[in-house]
């Protein structure tokens, strides 16, 4: 008996080539009906017998396209309608969104086959893409994904493209940036002055030509410009690094092969996926330091660890097969500024970084960095959502939750660095592509962009911003000015709320928030805390015993300032006469800074682990002064020997509340020290002490389940020690993967910890 199915899907399946995998299996199985996208999905309604919609039922879930992320799949069965044939309909709008755009795709093998074939007419062409690759959120203006909505509504197709558009047998059907040499866009070769000195193809092998003689170059990709010169040429990555003001942080690397990526660096079959995956993220990789490819020492300085990516873009592909050796492609920025999109912007910002800017004329909507990820214990850790990644949603868990609208629109405002920007729509949170720390004017207007690209995107205004309770970060004055409902989280609660969400872990466990700096609730600066969180409570439970940070902020760039501020907190005035701080401070600094200390003087109290890494790097002498983010306690985890497994005495202090006492640490590393002991084993101590200092703090609680956040847990020796050991007592540990550890999972914890405060009678963290 013929009936008729009406399904409606939600998720990842616009642009994904859904519609003519619909098409093909519904031809099949000799269906008829329809398909169209709308505001929340697909729509489709199939008619044929009842066991054959059940089969089409099941193989749409099984056999749907890879890239595909369903989260919603209803159906039900309805009399038949009588309709002639199964066609493609155009796409409807809804006042409702909830379909998800798709992040940028690497080119796949059918693309770069074709690229790379001489008889075909998108020969060498550095746009081709397909169904299954190419732009996607760098592109998209609405929601639904349909050309007209995209920055190629102003490329009008030629009629092969048309054909192959409208095509449901073909690879290229509703491919929204589908295009070839006539009638889609191209590139060109800029100097510095804006003047077009090369056009197509020719300016791809010009390009090539001025990085070999180690100019500087700035090329538009697919969400934003890189900077680019040989990774091999010491002169022009020196010069790179003084233009772009980065001393010495490491910078990204391209390769131009999975070979030649693993000639250079270990390589397991997990990092060997990631590389090959069409999120195509920077991946960090250990260095083997003996090929004739490796970087010069000036891109990674120090590092054992090397950023490495394929090319993952047409474009990138080609520069790649002709130049065959690895080049610096960072993004192009000065200091923590987003990346440039426009050619224009760019030419303006970076004119005195780039000699060179090769261009194309297909716009970029948004700017989209690429991904870092690293694997962690067999697992993928993503230390910087972006592209690849960015914006597809997180799934967050609900359960038992009568007390929360679900309809409610919360939006979270994230944190000053590293910041990202979250929105919770219905049950799904889209948390946005990175967008850096919040401390220049151009970061604080890409911020405000993302949010209202958010608000348009989703046709979503919320009703409720959740923020960090830090008053003077900008997200938080932002958020203040905002006309709407709000909610502070404190940074470390949001820190827990984020990897207990990700992990969906039910009921209670102990959270461990390690990090540099968060603003506490006692107006101190925490880092080194621990929660008991259950269903309706969060308590603060355990920290580190406080010291003074002697200049406030500029002690985060003075580990100097950090040990000063530990060793007087351990001895007073006396601690000016040690030896680590004479030879690292001036007599005038000194007298400044002992007024300061005894006056109690713009001196934060902290109870940051990861000042207390910088005071070790200090007083090991590895980092007096750092030019980035964590620099210093990199330096002391890259110095730490894998064979040393002793350790260091801690004091606990307390019941209900335990004060972590680091000063045993201390004095036995000073003494270590003083006897000549190695960096490598003292810094193999203190790392095997923070390690054994989680385990004893939750001995004592005894809760089963342990989940770690924060920039410390970024430090693998940290974390695969802290992971290891705890497991060996049989505790069931978590830390994040999809969601960074740093501040970038922050706005994504502010949306569960609303949650809890909705659920919980506490208002006040």
């Amino acid at each position: 008996m013929t009936s008729r199915v009406i399904i409606s899907i939600r998720g990842a399946v616009q642009g994904v080539g859904f519609r003519p995998f619909i098409y093909r299996l519904a031809s099949e199985l000799q269906l008829k009906g329809f398909i169209k996208n709308n505001s929340t999905g697909v729509l489709i309604e199939g008619e044929g017998e009842k066991q054959t919609l059940d089969n089409f039922i099941n193989f749409i879930r099984e056999k749907k396209p890879s890239l595909a992320k369903i989260t919603g799949f209803e159906f039900s069965f309805h009399e038949k309608n009588s309709y002639k044939s199964f066609r493609i309909l155009e796409s409807e709008e809804t006042s409702e969104t909830s379909a998800f755009i798709l992040p940028d795709i690497a080119i796949c093998d059918d693309c770069l086959r074709e690229m790379k074939n001489p008889s075909d007419r998108r020969y060498m062409y550095p746009f081709i893409n397909c169904t299954n690759c190419g732009p996607r959120f760098s592109i998209v203006e609405a929601i639904p994904y349909d050309r007209k909505n995209t920055s190629m509504k102003n490329f009008k197709m030629c009629s092969y493209c048309q054909n192959e558009y409208d095509d449901p047998t073909n690879r290229r059907y509703h491919a929204q940036p589908v295009a070839c040499p006539e009638c889609g866009p191209h590139v060109e070769l800029w100097n510095n002055k804006g003047k077009v000195t090369e056009t197509h193809h020719n300016a791809i092998l010009k390009l090539v030509e001025l990085i070999k003689a180690g100019e500087i170059t700035a090329l538009k990709g697919i969400g934003g410009f890189h900077l680019v010169c040989d990774a091999q040429n010491d002169d022009a990555i020196i010069k790179m690094r003084e233009r772009k003001n980065r001393i010495d942080k490491p910078f990204a690397l391209m390769f131009p092969s999975l070979e030649s990526v693993k000639d250079v660096c270990y390589v397991d079959k997990i990092e060997e996926n990631l590389l090959l995956s069409p999120e195509s993220p920077i991946v960090l990789l250990k260095r083997k330091y003996s090929s004739i490819l490796s970087p010069s020492k000036y891109a990674a300085p120090g590092n054992p660890y090397l950023g490495v990516m394929l090319p993952y873009s047409p474009l990138h592909h080609l520069i790649m097969k002709e130049l065959n050796i690895p080049i610096i492609a960072t993004s192009a920025n000065i200091s923590e500024e987003p990346m440039c999109i426009d050619e224009y912007e760019a030419l303006e910002r970076l004119k005195n970084i780039a000699d060179y800017f090769l261009i194309h004329n297909r716009p970029i909507l948004r700017h989209i960095d690429d991904s870092v990820v690293r694997v962690v214990k067999g697992k993928v850790m993503v230390i910087r959502r972006a592209r690849g990644y960015a914006p597809l949603p997180l799934e967050y868990d609900i359960h038992n939750n009568t007390k929360t609208d679900n309809n409610q629109v919360i939006l979270a405002a994230g944190g000053q660095l590293k910041n990202s920007i979250a929105m919770k729509v219905g049950s799904n949170v889209f948390v946005s592509q990175h967008i850096g720390d919040l401390e220049t004017h151009e970061a604080c207007k890409a911020y405000k962009n993302v949010i209202d690209d958010f608000k348009m995107l989703y046709k979503a205004e919320p009703q409720l911003i959740v923020k960090d309770s830090h008053p003077d970060y900008f997200s938080t004055k932002f958020s203040n000015n905002l006309k709407i409902d709000s909610r502070s989280i404190q940074h470390h609660v949001a820190h827990i709320a984020s990897c207990k969400a990700e992990n969906q872990v039910k009921g209670s466990c102990l959270g461990v928030a390690w990090d540099g700096t968060g603003y506490g609730l006692d107006k101190t600066i925490w880092g080194g805390e621990f929660f008991i969180v259950a269903d309706n409570v969060c308590e603060h439970i355990c920290s580190c015993r406080q010291f003074p940070l002697p200049g406030g902020e500029i002690a985060i760039r003075e580990p100097r300032r950090s040990a000063l501020g530990l060793l007087y907190e351990m001895y007073d005035s006396s601690a000016l006469n040690f030896p680590v701080i004479q030879n690292n401070f001036t007599f005038e600094e000194i007298s400044i800074l002992e007024k300061m200390l005894r006056n109690k003087t713009n001196c934060p109290m902290t109870s940051s682990v990861g000042r207390l890494f910088d005071a070790v790097s200090s007083l090991l002498n590895l980092n007096q002064k750092i030019n980035f983010e964590g620099q210093a306690a990199m330096n002391l985890e890259f110095t730490a020997s894998s064979n040393e497994t002793g350790s260091y005495h801690f004091n606990l202090f307390g019941d209900s509340f335990i004060t972590i006492d680091w000063q045993p640490i201390i004095e036995e590393i000073l003494s270590d020290v003083n006897s000549g002991i190695g960096n490598s084993i003292v810094s193999a101590k203190f790392h095997n002490t923070l390690i054994e200092i989680i385990l004893s703090v939750s001995l004592k609680f005894n809760e089963e389940k342990i989940v770690l956040s924060g920039g410390c847990f970024q430090n693998s020796y940290l974390l695969e020690g802290v992971i290891d050991l705890l497991e060996i007592n049989n505790f069931k540990v978590f830390w994040h993967q999809r969601v960074p550890t740093n501040d970038g999972g922050i706005a994504f914890g502010q949306i569960a910890a609303a949650d809890w405060i909705v659920r919980s009678k506490i208002t006040n963290f």
